[in-house]
């Protein structure tokens, strides 16, 4: 296939694939597609180790980085906060009310950290400049061919330094002003993501989106997200005028995908109905599982959710309690469980090699374009 991206990418397909599992980004790039981790949550240990993995499986095949960048946040009016410091700003009803959920579903407590100085540290959610600093660090130090943003348009001297190293820039936008803002901050790739995705989204759908923002960036090329999953809606996408897809919810459920059992099986079972939008893990409004987790903090009596990153310093153990605890028989623990998934859950109903979605993605994508081509002339 030859699109613009995939020219300025050097790949085979124009299949962006954002994973937080290194297996599912280089199983990805080795089949033609563009593998991308979500780093937001590693450590600069952890990322290192990851990024070192992946060129190792690849062999010099094209891959990214996805970080989030969001201009507003606890502590923004000064470049971020010390982790110690924003634990005093949750608020103590709000650590009681998460403390009476779980008690009510029976999730006991995490068992005691280990004592030892070499336990891994959990980074947590990372979004301001002093945090991502050493994770841009250890990105660039790698051959990655991409960094993108997640929330927001990145920083100029992040732009700058990577088109320096050559390194592509990406930027998801969920409505048209937001793909202004980040083609006027110097970016190469707008990714137009409609409400249907997994994770952080506008309330704009991508059929009406993907088209909008094409045409209002021009000639930048612009990648589809949000409910796409197959040949078909990615064959939508380009007739929208996008130069490729990208896919995140798709790939929770393939065999490289550190999916817990409990996770995917919930994933496999949910109809596209099933998914809400809420605030409780991040902040932010995330595209999720309903459970009994987002109920609740839709009852009249709940707090309401914290600013990122508060609100994931928040959750991020009672996740962890959930997560933990909910392949255990008989625990009422999996009715808290809210994966991060896009509207497209309700066609994932098979566990496949992620290079099979690559290809089953292309092969359909021809026959699609066969059935407009053979409408198009007949009688």
């Amino acid at each position: 296939m030859k699109t613009p991206v995939t020219e300025m990418l050097s790949i085979e397909y124009p299949i962006f694939a954002f994973s937080h599992c290194r297996d599912v980004v280089a199983a990805v790039t080795n089949a033609g597609g563009f593998g991308v981790l979500g780093a937001v949550a590693h450590t600069p240990e952890e990322l290192e180790t990851d990024l070192t993995w992946i060129e190792e499986q690849t062999h010099g095949r094209p891959y990214g980085v996805d970080l989030l960048m969001p201009k507003k946040y606890a502590g923004a009016d000064k470049g971020g906060a010390q982790r110690t410091e924003l634990r005093t700003m949750i608020p103590d009803g709000h650590r009681a009310f998460l403390e009476g959920l779980l008690e009510r579903y029976d999730v006991p407590p995490l068992p005691p950290a280990p004592r030892s100085g070499d336990a891994p540290k959990r980074a947590g959610l990372q979004v301001d400049g002093k945090s991502m600093a050493p994770l841009i660090d250890v990105a660039f130090r790698h051959d990655i061919r991409l960094l993108a943003s997640a929330l927001g348009a990145p920083p100029p001297w992040l732009v700058e330094q990577a088109h320096r190293r050559g390194v592509v820039v990406a930027a998801l936008a969920g409505r048209v002003k937001h793909a202004l803002a980040q083609v006027e901050a110097g970016v190469d790739i707008v990714i137009a993501q409609g409400t249907e995705a997994g994770g952080h989204t506008g309330e704009i759908s991508t059929m009406v989106l993907v088209p909008q923002v094409v045409d209002a960036v021009a000639p930048v090329p612009v990648l589809a997200a949000g409910g796409i999953a197959n040949g078909r809606q990615m064959a939508a996408s380009l007739a929208l005028g996008a130069a490729g897809v990208w896919c995140g919810s798709v790939w929770l459920t393939t065999h490289e995908a550190e999916t817990s059992q409990a996770v995917r099986a919930r994933m496999l079972a949910a109809n596209s109905e099933d998914t809400t939008r809420t605030r409780s893990f991040t902040g932010k409004p995330c595209r999720v599982l309903r459970s009994e987790w987002t109920d609740a903090w839709e009852a009249p009596d709940a707090p309401a959710p914290l600013p990122m990153p508060l609100q994931s310093m928040l959750s991020d153990r009672p996740r962890r309690r959930v997560e933990a605890i909910s392949e255990r028989p008989g625990s009422r623990a999996a009715e808290l469980l809210s994966p991060f998934i896009g509207q497209v859950v309700g066609q994932m109903n098979t566990v496949r090699p992620a290079r099979r979605v690559v290809l089953d993605m292309v092969e359909e994508l021809a026959d699609a374009w066969q059935g407009v081509d053979d409408a198009l002339s007949a009688d």
